[in-house]
């Protein structure tokens, strides 16, 4: 009796579809204590026009940067994976080979870093404590992302001193600067600034275009303020803004630091 109900079992799970689940790992960061170093910590990537991904510089250290692999993902949908760093969700491109780099300057103390796949049945989670031995932190991090693949938005910061930040100008003497102009959908862009000015900030989305379709539908932006990074004061803000026609060049936010 045991035999035919463990043969008649065999046959059911011979009928069920095979479900590929997502298995994601995470190279770096990795949990617990550790200890810093300004040696290879590159906050603005090389980018060559056009850009197809955020990727990390070849010797980027690995107290900076978030790295990993997702497999058994669909290559063919396009969807993205998220990425949760310290409460801030934004989502992540992964590459055909399923693998994901993208550098991050993380703030002193607690982090938390969650990459959760596309379908998100899956996700991996480390928490760590950042000494930031001779690294610099951002005190303020605007960050950019969006909804939709194959679209290009692009990130602007003026400063209070009338310094503008954008993928011309990617690096400012006041300390501001994008890491990266993502021209391939989904972001994310970063402005982050170690010291910024005192005084009002105006931040800008333009709606670059679509990846060969400048006439490309609406898509909706992301965007995030952190002040204080990793600090009691820590504060943070997101919002939506909806993204309607290539060439638009929307002022999202107006705020004042500190």
């Amino acid at each position: 009796m045991t035999l035919r109900l463990r043969s008649t079992a065999l046959c059911l799970m011979a009928l069920l579809p095979i479900v590929a689940w997502a298995e994601i790992r995470l190279d770096t960061p990795r949990s617990g204590w550790r200890q810093g170093s300004a040696e290879g910590v590159h906050f603005i990537q090389e980018v060559n026009y056009p850009a197809s991904s955020v990727n990390s510089a070849p010797d980027q250290a690995d107290t900076a940067r978030i790295r990993g692999q997702i497999n058994g993902v669909s290559k063919g949908d396009g969807a993205p994976a998220r990425l949760i760093v310290n409460g801030i969700s934004m989502p992540l491109k992964v590459q055909e080979d399923g693998g994901f780099d993208r550098p991050f300057v993380f703030p002193a103390g607690s982090n938390n870093v969650e990459v959760r796949s596309p379908d998100g049945q899956q996700a991996r989670r480390v928490q760590f404590y950042h000494q930031g031995s001779g690294e610099t932190p951002a005190k303020l991090r605007v960050v950019l992302s969006w909804d939709s693949d194959n679209t290009d938005l692009d990130l602007h910061l003026v400063t209070p001193d009338g310094g503008h930040v954008w993928y011309g100008d990617r690096s400012l003497a006041n300390g501001a600067a994008l890491d990266v102009d993502v021209t391939s959908g989904f972001g994310p862009e970063m402005i982050a600034s170690p010291t910024p000015l005192k005084g009002q900030y105006l931040v800008y989305v333009n709606y670059y275009g679509g990846a060969g379709n400048p006439e490309s539908s609406l898509t909706v932006a992301q965007i995030t303020l952190i002040s204080e990074e990793g600090t009691p004061s820590e504060k943070q803000q997101s919002f939506l803004v909806p993204m309607r026609a290539a060439g638009e060049l929307t002022l999202v936010k107006q705020f004042s630091y500190p």
